[in-house]
């Protein structure tokens, strides 16, 4: 095999990578992504002699490290912010991400009701997420669990189920039961520690009251 073909497929594979991590809606990921692709780039431009390519990918493989080093040093500040289910604000939130919606929760109506529980999760002040269920004795079902792009890290997942359990729990809840949805929900559900038990998914909330919500 010639190296001049061995050149260009390194160089495909720096572009590819770049194309690729403009595709992701996890500023992570993207950032990642985007860096190893500079980081081929840079060896594509070190074996074929190409300077400017090697000094451009080295500028954005800086920036890529610098503000993966600031997203990593930043703490990031959540809270719950309990709205009514008849709220305009929700109701507009909920049109606008109707369609990225239904391709997680296949099912979900879009119909809140008094009777649900509406809670809206906010990071540094930003709605990034939004959880309705209903109260059926001791546990919730849920009928919508929804996380906007560019904010699914799973750490509003991990401060809803984790170190927002006291808010349920003295709410009478202490478990939660969650339809699949698509496999990509699923999957999301097992992170967040979710058991599946026949055809749906169950999580006993933690005893103890790890912060003090609302």
């Amino acid at each position: 095999m010639e190296l001049s073909f061995i050149y260009e497929l390194i160089g495909y594979t720096g572009s590819i990578l770049v194309a690729i991590s403009l595709m992701m809606k996890s500023l992570v990921r993207l950032r990642v992504i985007n860096m190893i692709g500079a980081i081929v780039f840079i060896i594509y431009g070190l074996l074929i002699g190409a300077i400017p390519v090697v000094f451009l990918n080295t500028l954005i493989l800086g920036v890529n490290v610098y503000n993966l080093w600031q997203m990593w040093r930043q703490k990031d500040y959540f809270t719950l912010m309990e709205v009514r289910a008849a709220s305009a604000y929700l109701k507009h939130f909920l049109d606008f991400y109707r369609k990225e919606i239904l391709e997680f929760i296949p099912t979900y109506l879009f119909k809140p009701k008094q009777e649900q529980l509406v809670l809206f999760v906010l990071r540094n002040m930003i709605p990034v997420g939004v959880l309705i269920v209903k109260p059926e004795g001791d546990a919730a079902r849920i009928f919508l669990d929804f996380v906007i792009p560019g904010y699914r890290d799973f750490c509003a997942g991990k401060f809803l189920y984790e170190e927002s359990a006291g808010f349920f729990r003295r709410r009478g809840i202490t478990r939660l039961i969650s339809d699949p949805g698509n496999p990509r929900h699923e999957t999301y559900l097992k992170r967040m520690g979710f058991q599946k038990q026949d055809g749906q998914y169950l999580l006993d909330l933690p005893a103890r009251l790890i912060r003090d919500q609302l």
